[in-house]
Formats: structure tokens, sequence, C-alpha cells
């Protein structure tokens, strides 16, 4: 039963891996912008940056899809754009608002004297904080960004409400067809499972590879034709 639909499956897999990243890239990007807003000292700036982090913090993702879905993009546009494009920007939105406030606590956790030792060297706040605060504040915030990335790929599951051909909408298309819901539903299961577990090994390799404690492996030299450290002469 699920190996006729085999197809329609792995379409699933793309179209949900292809939102999560889209969505979760994005909200980097996004995110730092509102993180950088919440920590500015300008009103102006501040405000507008806060009441969207606790927008889209505060409402629930499906709303969120169907108010971008059905209301925004007919409302800017004229007409619907397709489900790819409605997800893809609720996700990032979404994810955004979680990234924000991920960054802004990494960069405030930094200890103050950081910024104050290179301002007295005369770096620039913008390049103090590129290159010296932000580096450091990364190292905090791959563990809970690697979480977002985990709960994201979850969620992207929501647009299955306006029609998106994504894993979940595979395992819907099966059980309506057989009128059986055990394994379309365990297989979609599974298959989000081993999504979760690649992506949660990725993770925990990049927080490995960033965290203070790591040293790099070496390789052994099969052939030496260096001078040993012992050699003598």
């Amino acid at each position: 039963m699920i190996w006729n639909y085999k197809e329609l499956f792995i379409r699933g897999i793309w179209v949900t891996l292809s939102l999560t990243a889209i969505g979760y890239i994005g909200g980097i990007i996004l995110g730092l912008i509102f993180a950088m807003g919440k920590l500015s000292k300008k009103k102006w700036i501040y405000y507008p940056c806060k009441y969207y982090v606790d927008f889209f913090r505060g409402t629930p993702l499906l709303v969120q899809i169907l108010l971008i879905h059905l209301a925004v993009i007919p409302t800017i546009f004229g007409h619907s754009l397709g489900y790819f494009v409605s997800g893809s920007i609720a996700l990032m939105l979404n994810c955004a608002a979680y990234n924000a406030e991920i960054i802004r606590a990494g960069i405030q956790s930094i200890e103050r004297g950081q910024m104050e030792a290179a301002r007295s060297l005369g770096m620039p706040h913008k390049t103090a904080m590129r290159y010296i605060i932000l580096p450091q504040a990364f190292r905090r915030m791959v563990p809970p960004l690697g979480n977002e990335l985990i709960a994201l790929l979850k969620d992207s599951s929501l647009v299955t409400v306006i029609a998106a051909n994504d894993l979940l909408y595979a395992g819907k298309v099966v059980a309506g067809a057989y009128a059986r819901f055990w394994e379309p539903y365990i297989t979609v299961a599974i298959l989000y499972l081993l999504l979760t577990y690649v992506f949660t090994k990725i993770i925990a390799y990049v927080e490995k590879r960033f965290s203070n404690s790591y040293i790099p492996t070496q390789k052994r030299r099969v052939f030496s034709f260096g001078r040993s450290p012992s050699a003598g002469g």
C-alpha cells in the first residue's frame, strides 16, 4: 500500500525539507535583524521589533499560516501565490520571532567588558559587534538554534491545511484511498523521526565543532618524509 504511493512520499519529503530550509534560513536572517532592533536604544526601532516578536510568539502558527495564505497575500497581490510561497513566508516569519529572542539572549550573555574593550581600541560599534560579540555569542546560540530547526521541521506539517503536498499530505492521501490509517500515518511518523534524527546528528556535530573544548583530530601519516622531533643533528 505504501509502495504504490512511494513517489508521493518522496515528493512530500522534498517539499517538507524545502519549506524547512527556506523558513529557517530566512528566519535566521530576519531573526538577526529583529534581535538587533530589540537591542536598539531608539524607541522607533525597538517597539516595532518587540511587537513583531510578541505577536508571532504569542499566536498559533496554524493561525498565521491561514492568515497569510487566505488574507495577507490575496490582499497584497489580488490572488493566492500558492501553498509553497504562503507556507515559506509563514514559517519564515514565525521562525524569525523565536530566533530573534535566541540571538538577543546570546548577545546579552556576553560580558559588557568585551564591547567596552573593543570600543576603547577604537572599533566602531558595528565592527565590534561583528567581529567580537557575535562570534562569541554564536557558540552559545548553537544549541537553541538547533532546537528551533528541529521544531520548525515538525511544525512544517501544519502547511497541510493549505493543501501543501508535504509529507503529511502524502499520508492523508493514502489513508483516504484505502480507508486505512495505521500504515500511512505510522509511515509518516517514521519518516519524520528519521529526518529529525539526521538533523539532530548534524546539530550535535556543529555544536561540538564550535564548543570551546573542541580539538581537531589529526590524521596519522602513513609515510613521513620530515625529520622527527626526536631526531638528532
